[in-house]
């Protein structure tokens, strides 16, 4: 997936998000699905509805973490979306969460 231009996906109105010591706990009332994130995912999760694009996203991680290489944060954001998406608790722009559902089966 290109990253250039990509819009961000934004956490689900159902998502609830709560920090902790060791990350935090995201939650789905739409899903009832509990999440848990360590504190890389949950400095991800605050800046998804900041960043615009998934390329800005990696870059404010990749000027964060000097010690990880930009391909390895790519991977990485893009396989935590990946799991949000799967999960329910994020959605694309424009999307809601009835019509993830709907793409899914889901009643």
């Amino acid at each position: 997936m290109p990253l250039s231009g990509t819009p961000t996906p934004k956490p689900a109105p159902s998502a609830i998000f709560r920090a902790m010591a060791e990350g935090g706990v995201l939650f789905s009332s739409e899903t009832e699905v509990y999440f848990g994130v360590n504190p890389v995912g949950a400095i991800i999760w605050d800046l998804l509805p900041k960043a615009a694009t998934l390329e800005e996203l990696c870059a404010t991680l990749s000027a964060r973490f000097h010690d990880v290489g930009p391909d390895r944060i790519r991977h990485d954001v893009l396989s935590f979306i990946a799991d949000l998406r799967a999960n329910g608790l994020v959605v694309d722009a424009g999307e809601t969460t009835s019509d993830t559902a709907a793409a899914s089966g889901a009643p």
